[in-house]
């Protein structure tokens, strides 16, 4: 198969409707869309990212309406969250109908689902008459990927077209919650938008979930994901490097430089110390680094608020099976 990338939305349609699967941009990251009410659609997805059967999909919709087609109940807090940050990085996880298939939910009762924030992508929902089933456009278990380019480099073959969107804005993937049986918010993945922020918008403390799980309810919950290649450790990094005195190291900081005659190359993901930056410099410095020539890639830990809650999220399982 030819992978060719464009920005042509009618022609994205077209290869959805017929079962194709398409790289769609989004403002967190690239998503591999399929039909998510076609089972054979669906399996595409996991085959070309050679994912896990039993890691759900998230599902993509045009509008907050559009969830009573495909959800049983719609808590009133999901409705005040969506006024508040959709379209945007919100994923919501609530029991779904019998027309979402088992595959996209992998068994589970519940369905991943958001409205994306993305012009193109936005446009290319209002053509179609189903949601895409859209994770992370790469394969399974590496970087996300926040560019065009990056998709075609891991799945150029596997995939019909790659809708070029630019650069993803926010870099990270969607925060993701879901409600208990008293209408509690619960944190599944922590993600693009602040715990910080929901509870200010609800005016009540959230509950933060563990996350990690051999068999996830909801996406990005497995231990070892976003991984690279080069082994990555996340700490301090100056203990780090002593601990490796003979390798060629890349460093990932947040707004520090290091100096140390081991250092190949340093990646620091905001010099203002700006949260949302680094966030967005995250996937695209992780790919940079893995692409030198370095014995290991250190990363520093952030502060543990806001985005940065998420962004050592992503570095803790970048690192797990090098632990």
């Amino acid at each position: 198969m030819q992978t060719t990338i464009g920005t042509d939305i009618n022609y994205a349609a077209a290869l959805l409707q017929k079962g194709e699967l398409v790289a769609i941009p989004t403002e967190t990251v690239y998503g591999l869309a399929g039909n998510a009410l076609n089972d054979e659609a669906v399996l595409k997805i996991f085959i070309a990212k050679n994912r896990p059967q039993f890691n759900p999909l998230i599902i993509h919709v045009a509008s907050f309406d559009q969830l009573n087609n495909f959800v049983t109940y719609i808590p009133a807090k999901a409705k005040i969250l969506a006024d508040a940050f959709l379209p945007g990085p919100l994923t919501f996880l609530l029991n779904k109908k019998d027309i979402i298939p088992d595959l996209v939910t992998a068994g589970s009762d519940k369905v991943a689902v958001r409205i994306p924030d993305h012009p193109l992508t936005k446009k290319l929902l209002t053509k179609i008459n189903f949601p895409l089933a859209a994770p992370s456009a790469n394969p399974s278990g590496y970087v996300s990927p926040t560019s065009a380019q990056h998709v075609y480099e891991g799945l150029n073959g596997k995939i019909a077209y790659i809708l070029d969107g630019g650069e993803c804005i926010v870099g990270l993937e969607s925060t993701i919650i879901s409600f208990d049986e008293t209408e509690k918010v619960i944190v599944q993945r922590v993600g693009g938008i602040a715990l910080e922020e929901i509870e200010k918008v609800l005016g009540e403390k959230v509950i933060q979930s563990a996350q990690t799980h051999e068999l996830p309810d909801a996406p990005g919950q497995l231990k070892s994901h976003y991984a690279t290649h080069t082994p990555l450790l996340l700490g301090n990094v100056n203990d780090l490097i002593n601990q490796f005195p003979d390798q060629k190291i890349a460093v990932i900081s947040f707004k520090n430089n290091y100096i140390h005659k081991n250092i190949i190359q340093q990646y620091i993901l905001s010099p203002s110390g700006d949260l949302e930056e680094a966030a967005k410099n995250l996937f695209k410095t992780l790919r940079e680094a893995d692409s030198i020539s370095t014995d290991i890639i250190i990363a520093e830990r952030l502060p543990g608020e806001g985005l940065g809650r998420a962004i050592n999220d992503r570095l803790n399982r970048a690192q797990h099976i090098y632990k």
